[in-house]
C-alpha cells in the first residue's frame, strides 16, 4: 500500500561516475541518511530495494552511494525517484509532535463538532505551521497550528478539533 511509505528525498541527479545520486532531502532530519541501510527508491511507478553504502551532505543535496549501483549509467536510471522509507524507520517524534503525511488528510471540527473541512497542506512559515483547510463549500481556512487554536489531535479517529481565533472565518 502506498501510504505505507514515506518519502525523504527526491533524487535529481548523479554525481560522479561511480554510481551515487544527488538528492534533495524531504525530510526535517538529513542526519537520517547517515543512519539509513535499506531504503526503496519509487520510480515508473515501480518500486526498488536498496542498501545504502555511505551518505554525504553536499551543499543543499545530500549525496548516496547505493551497495547495487557502481557506475553512473545505472545511477542515470534513478533520476526522478523518490527514496522511501517504512513507517518503521521513521525518527521518533517528541509528544504531541507529528509528520505532515499524519495531519494532510485529517478531519477538521471545531469544538462544537460541527465539520469544517479537511487538511489538505501544511504550511511552513517559519514561527508555527499553517494547517490549510479545505471546506466543503467556500475558500481554504488557514488554521494556526498553535496549541492555543489545534486542541486535539486523534490519528486514530483520523479527526482534529480546532478553537478557531474570533474573525478567521469572517476573512
Amino acid at each position: 500500500m502506498e501510504q505505507d511509505y514515506i518519502t525523504i528525498g527526491e533524487i535529481v541527479n548523479t554525481h560522479g561516475i561511480r554510481g551515487e545520486v544527488r538528492l534533495i532531502p524531504l525530510t526535517d532530519f538529513p542526519d537520517r541518511f547517515k543512519e539509513l541501510d535499506e531504503v526503496s527508491v519509487y520510480i515508473n511507478e515501480q518500486r526498488y530495494t536498496y542498501h545504502v553504502e555511505k551518505s554525504r551532505r553536499h551543499k543543499q543535496f545530500i549525496v548516496v552511494k547505493f551497495k547495487e549501483i557502481d557506475n553512473i549509467n545505472d545511477a542515470e536510471k534513478l533520476k526522478g525517484g523518490l527514496m522511501q522509507i517504512t513507517r518503521e524507520q521513521l525518527m521518533p517524534l517528541p509528544k504531541d509532535s507529528y509528520y505532515i503525511f499524519e495531519i494532510v488528510g485529517l478531519d477538521v471540527y471545531d469544538e462544537n463538532g460541527e465539520k469544517l473541512g479537511q487538511v489538505k497542506n501544511v504550511l511552513k512559515t517559519g514561527a508555527n505551521d499553517v494547517y490549510v483547510v479545505k471546506p466543503l463549500h467556500g475558500r481554504d481556512i488557514l488554521v494556526p497550528a498553535l496549541k492555543k487554536v489545534v486542541k486535539k489531535i486523534d490519528l486514530e479517529a483520523n479527526r482534529m478539533v480546532v478553537e478557531l481565533p474570533e474573525g478567521l472565518l469572517d476573512l
